[in-house]
């Protein structure tokens, strides 16, 4: 049983897929047309926000954002310790130095409380990941985002439909940033990413910035980059988008089977935190012994894997931060403990039970 089945999802929705492929290919328009320019006036409606400029990959949302925010050489990004290391590459593909801050252990997103110390006057965007589905706690950060000046890039690569006290993310904050790699809550079938904003400037900004730098035909205004959602990309995820609501609740349910069914074990659960919807775009928990609990799935070939096993400041690429181990305890905690379980919108009841199974017999052989 994998982690994910990407398989399943097409051969439920294969008709419709197949169509807006075949959309595109009668189109032969490709790059820049109305495939994506409908995706985004449809994606940035569903977030209720005012723009959304499809760009590459979720880590070009990131970064052409932090590039149209101000971020570059000299200047500082704060991000938390637990998240993929793309957040981090985004930061330095912009030029900023990174600076982290340690999550919440029953969340794992940014603790508001240790961010305020993390900030200086190079500050240049503060970065709350939405990891494994759920809003960081928005109202904090951007109080004090609020009150330093200092501008909110959201990453919700992971936190599609995602909602803090009601509102979805993407509406939220100065820009927010999604990916559309294969495996997230809406998935494309390739590298694809997309930037939502309420500030029209920046919006414009962005335009530019994902496509050389051009204010209009082979009239260049800045230096930019090659960055484009094309166009089959965005005619699958347009075919996509009305399921993901329904998607995300049978994630949710899967999750809350899990949390039913395994309650009286010894497991450290990803909670919902107040006034927020996780969408459980992993099925994230924490158990000791982790990796023995693995070993025992895999021999009833149930697939796992750990999102993720060595925090960003441990990572070696980033080694020039001067960081060691202890410096972010709960971020190092989680790597040590989380395991991602089987996951998915098109899992049945007889899937869950087979995960909850073996997990049960686990306990009872470690008992």
């Amino acid at each position: 049983m994998p982690v994910v089945d990407l398989a399943a999802q097409y051969e439920r929705h294969r008709e419709e897929i197949d169509s807006a492929i075949a959309r595109v290919l009668r189109s032969s328009w490709f790059i820049l047309g109305e495939e994506g320019r409908s995706f985004e006036e449809e994606f940035a409606g569903y977030c209720g926000a005012a723009h959304a400029v499809g760009v590459g990959s979720g880590t070009e949302a990131l970064h052409l954002s932090l590039v149209a925010l101000g971020a570059g050489p000299g200047r500082e990004v704060v991000a938390p310790a637990n998240t993929a290391v793309p957040t981090l590459s985004a930061i330095s593909f912009s030029g900023a130095r990174p600076i982290l801050v340690d999550v919440e252990e029953k969340t794992a997103t940014m603790d508001p409380a240790r961010l305020e110390s993390a900030l200086s006057p190079r500050t240049a965007a503060i970065v709350p990941v939405h990891i494994y589905g759920q809003s960081a706690e928005m109202d904090s950060i951007r109080g004090i985002a609020s009150r330093r000046g200092i501008p909110v890039l959201e990453d919700a690569a992971q936190a599609h439909g995602a909602r803090f006290k009601g509102r979805r993310v993407g509406a939220i904050s100065e820009a927010t940033a999604f990916s559309f790699y294969p495996s997230k809550n809406l998935g494309a079938y390739g590298d694809g990413g997309i930037v939502t904003t309420n500030d029209a400037a920046l919006a414009a900004r962005l335009r530019r910035l994902r496509n050389y730098g051009e204010k209009e035909r082979y009239r260049h205004s800045e230096v930019g980059f090659n960055s484009r959602l094309d166009e089959i990309q965005a005619a699958i995820l347009r075919a996509k988008l009305p399921h993901l609501d329904s998607w995300n609740e049978a994630r949710r349910r899967v999750y809350g089977r899990y949390s039913e069914e395994l309650r009286a074990h010894p497991i450290r659960w990803n909670e919902e935190g107040e006034g927020r919807y996780h969408v459980r775009h992993l099925g994230v928990i924490g158990v000791e012994r982790r990796d023995d609990l693995r070993r025992f799935l895999a021999e009833r070939r149930i697939q796992t894997q750990i999102h993720y096993p060595i925090p960003i400041h441990l990572q070696e690429a980033y080694a020039s931060l001067g960081h060691r181990r202890g410096d972010f305890p709960v971020s190092e905690a989680l790597a040590d403990r989380i395991v991602s379980l089987p996951l998915y919108p098109e899992m049945s009841d007889a899937m869950i039970d087979r995960v909850v199974e073996g997990i049960r017999a686990w306990f009872l052989a470690s008992a």
